[in-house]
């Protein structure tokens, strides 16, 4: 009996730190142990359906809505990844993703636009978005500037926005070009804070990795790109293909300097978007490593796997409060590094 309530306490535990579909039955062997590995990258790759839970090897999922174009034929289906016609096939050894078997034999993706798993929670986030900064423009509807500043959540939200605002946004990026940028700025920094707060979600509508795919914080380093480089000055521009140094350095031989900053316009994004995605990768990864060890030890018996599984829940405690604190640290610093990107491609003219 005590046995069966550690059992109960360690599982209830579990269901309310870990994301909905980490044991979704895919990542069993056939000798019937854990297979850590596959657990771990199922969960932070993309999918076509959404995985629920799992109850007496019955899986409750969501199929999601798939939309691709055969390069064969230019046909398109419209249907779920479940009743997929040939000749396209689900690919398990290329991340799950949709392939279309050619007359020749070969595979290759066809154009796929199908509303992932990924997508669906982008979706989810935009709606939060909306809703909360629609709630709290009403609330400023109705008052004026002599009214008392707002409590509670809508308090909250004016904190960050004028936080971000005014100790990030208009000191990095200047005062005379700030506030171009804050719009966009601030849009940013809220929507990886909310993707972030929402992938912490055990249950569904949460649990996706968004931020941990490379895809979307390649996008968002893409943006932050083109606000540098479309909207830089003509200082900015000089400065990497003029810079002031010696002659020799950028103009004969070989002109070094300008090399050398004109690389520099394509790592910055870069480290943006490698930056973000690495911390929420790792720390999802991190999360669902300790999950599958408490059902590993669990395995090994009560009184040999107890010690470990005690550990493994503790640190499972502690890495979603430290996932609580990286989900706005990251937010907070792909925010700054953007507009200190943004302010240095804006400098004003040096006068000698």
């Amino acid at each position: 009996m005590c046995k069966n309530k550690i059992a109960t306490v360690i599982l209830f535990l579990l269901m309310a730190l870990l994301p909905a579909n980490v044991f979704a039955g895919h990542g069993e062997e056939k000798s019937g142990e854990l297979n850590i590995p596959e657990i771990v990258l199922e969960h932070l790759a993309d999918s076509y359906e959404w995985h629920i839970a799992t109850y007496e090897g019955k899986h409750l999922s969501i199929p999601l809505p798939v939309i691709v174009r055969s390069s064969q034929t230019g046909e398109w289906y419209c249907g779920t990844a479940h009743n997929l016609p040939e000749p396209f096939f689900l690919n398990h050894e290329r991340h799950g993703k949709i392939y279309e078997k050619m007359e020749d034999g070969s595979v290759e993706r066809p154009l796929d636009l199908s509303i992932t798993k990924t997508v669906t929670q982008i979706w989810i986030v935009v709606i939060v978005m909306i809703a909360v900064f629609l709630s709290c423009a009403r609330w400023y509807k109705s008052r004026d500037e002599k009214s008392e500043a707002p409590k509670g959540f809508v308090g909250v939200i004016e904190m960050l926005v004028m936080s971000i605002h005014d100790d990030l946004i208009r000191p990095a990026v200047g005062e005379k070009h700030y506030k171009k940028f804050a719009p966009y700025l601030l849009t940013v920094f809220f929507f990886i804070l909310t993707t972030n707060l929402v992938g912490l979600i055990p249950l569904f509508p949460g649990g996706a990795n968004v931020t941990g795919n490379i895809n979307i914080t390649l996008f968002l380093a893409v943006c932050t790109m083109l606000a540098i480089n479309l909207f830089g000055n003509k200082e900015y521009w000089k400065e990497i293909f003029w810079p002031e140094v010696p002659l020799f350095l950028k103009a004969y031989p070989v002109p070094v300097m300008p090399v050398i900053e004109l690389f520099g316009v394509f790592t910055k994004p870069f480290a943006l978007m490698i930056r973000l995605f690495a911390n929420m990768m790792a720390g999802h990864a991190v999360i669902l490593s300790f999950s599958c060890v408490i059902f590993l030890g669990w395995s090994m018996g009560v009184g040999f796997g107890l010690g470990l599984n005690i550990f493994s829940i503790i640190m499972l405690l502690f890495m979603n409060c430290l996932e609580l604190l990286v989900a706005y640290v990251q937010a907070y610093v792909f925010t700054m590094l953007s507009a200190v990107f943004i302010g240095l491609a804006n400098p004003e003219h040096h006068h000698a």
